[in-house]
């Protein structure tokens, strides 16, 4: 899978390795062809002894069962006949016996492998008594944002209200990743990660979506713990864009529909207008039922990410997380997906990691993480006016230091 796919031949290619990785093949093939010839070689000679011991096994009988015929016993020819007869019909249950022990062997090693999947336990999964997040509801989000964590509000809380409490998280005990990150996003706000890589801008993103649970504190989603509410409801809650959206080998509608299998033709074709993409797709030769090839090689970098951008549309979450989505593409196929981003983002909390500080310059607000710390939260231009690290980072990335103030 990783060597003779479309992106592990080009790898490959491009980096001229194509008959190291021949020789490799050919070494692998020959020890497998070895290991082949030396257990059919082995089987063959098994074969042959037990069918040798048919052939001795009667003939045995009829030589000494007639040296009883002709001695002082006179065992009849009879006897004789029927004792070889019986003798061949144990010949075919010992046989299949005999090979029994290499069949069992056989199969437990892959029952091995089996059952060690099967009796995995998840490190995520429902608790006991795990409840069902209520129906989507639509508020408007308060103007006091403010970056803190505030629970009561004085009403309902609002769907798709997204908070930090306190929380910490490590991939290892001994070694957390994020220490005390409190922040809550409203429904129409957009929150963005910054930092050096290796801060937990995107581990932070798998906590919203429950990939792992906290090791301290608490993620809440409208006022309830994700701890204490169903994957299921939740995972209907939260659409992600990925920086590199993975496709199945299937065609674009079959890649769409996963976000949502009972959408009609007619709303699938609406959410990829929405997403700049019908355009594209129309151009296809088979349009919407065309293949996309393994991991969609067959669309750019920007009709991939505007594929994954209409999945989400489609699915119309409260909570909207975007890891990078414009990271590594051309100027128009990021200002494709900047515009129909900006119409998704109303009403729905969002989470955008962001290295092209360009892409959140309007932000509700700004974290941005170091050594898994929020070390700075505000606005693009309060950031600014601080000379912290954020406007060490836009001037790196801008090189204008007239542009701090």
């Amino acid at each position: 899978q990783d060597t003779m796919s479309i992106n592990g031949f080009l790898m490959r290619r491009i980096f001229g390795s194509l008959s190291t990785e021949r020789d490799r093949y050919e070494r692998q093939s020959r020890l497998f062809a070895d290991i082949a010839i030396r257990r059919s070689l082995i089987w063959r000679w098994f074969t042959l002894a037990l069918g040798l011991f048919s052939f001795i096994g009667p003939a045995a009988i009829y030589w000494y069962g007639g040296l009883l015929a002709m001695g002082p016993e006179r065992l009849s020819i009879g006897t004789i006949v029927a004792f070889v007869a019986y003798l061949g019909r144990i010949y075919a249950p010992t046989s299949a016996l005999a090979t029994v022990h290499v069949d069992v062997m056989s199969a437990v090693a892959v029952f091995d492998r089996i059952f060690a999947m099967l009796d995995a336990e998840p490190t995520v999964r429902d608790r006991p008594g795990a409840i069902e997040l209520p129906p989507a509801l639509r508020l408007e989000p308060a103007s006091d944002l403010g970056g803190q964590v505030t629970r009561d509000r004085g009403g309902e809380v609002p769907s798709g209200h997204l908070v930090f409490e306190n929380v910490s998280f490590g991939y290892r005990a001994d070694r957390p990743l994020l220490e005390g990150i409190s922040f809550e996003a409203w429904p129409g706000q957009l929150v963005a990660l910054v930092g050096p890589s290796g801060a937990g801008k995107t581990t932070l993103t798998y906590l919203a979506a429950r990939f792992y649970d906290p090791t301290a504190g608490r993620v809440l989603l409208d006022d309830h713990d994700l701890r204490d509410v169903t994957l299921a409801s939740l995972q209907a809650r939260i659409g992600m864009v990925t920086q590199e959206p993975y496709l199945f080998h299937a065609s674009l509608m079959e890649n769409l529909i996963i976000a949502r299998p009972d959408a009609t033709r007619q709303e699938v074709i609406a959410a990829c207008q929405a997403a700049y993409m019908h355009d594209a797709i129309s151009a296809l030769p088979e349009g919407y039922d065309t293949v996309v090839g393994e991991r969609g090689y067959r669309l750019s970098g920007g009709e991939r990410q505007r594929l994954a951008l209409a999945r989400v549309i489609l699915k119309s979450p409260p909570v909207l997380i975007l890891d990078e989505a414009t990271s590594s593409l051309d100027s128009r196929s990021e200002t494709l997906i900047q515009r129909a981003i900006a119409p998704l983002r109303a009403g729905r909390a969002t989470l955008a990691i962001a290295h092209r500080l360009s892409t959140i310059l309007d932000a509700d607000l700004i974290l941005v993480l170091a050594g898994g710390r929020i070390e700075e939260r505000g606005t693009h231009a309060d950031l600014l006016a601080r000379r912290g690290l954020y406007a060490r980072l836009y001037e790196e990335q801008f090189r204008v230091a007239a542009d701090l103030p």
